[in-house]
């Protein structure tokens, strides 16, 4: 068994993209419009795993609940947060920091719609 993608609604397509492609480098990898109407596209790094971002502009984003945060891993934790708080609306809520428990340099920041975002550079 494996984890395919996980979905998640957004309020704006264009700027979610401009976060996460342009911005974070992750690639656009599939683009539909579902059954239920709305515009789905995915994206993916360098694994198997997706994130699916759904957009209908007649519906409500709904709060991200239960949703703590998404996790991504970088080259550089100090150098993304930089250019993340300096190139986009985030909100750095903890970080930069070294966690043991996570055997990796850790920063955690508010991103698009509110969902949280991990960023983490696993110590070599």
């Amino acid at each position: 068994m494996n984890v395919l993608h996980t979905a998640i609604w957004v309020s704006d397509i264009e700027d979610t993209l401009e976060f996460y492609v342009d911005t974070l480098g992750l690639e656009k990898t599939n683009e539909f419009v579902s059954g239920d109407g709305a515009t789905n596209v995915y994206v993916a790094g360098d694994d198997d795993a997706e994130l699916q971002f759904k957009y209908d502009p007649d519906r409500e984003v709904p709060e991200p609940a239960g949703i703590d945060h998404i996790a991504l891993t970088v080259d550089d934790t100090d150098a993304m947060v930089e250019r993340l708080v300096e190139e986009t609306d985030c909100t750095l809520e903890r970080g930069p920091l070294d966690s043991e428990g996570a055997s990796a340099r850790v920063a955690f920041l508010e991103g698009p719609d509110g969902y949280g975002l991990e960023l983490v550079e696993p110590f070599e």
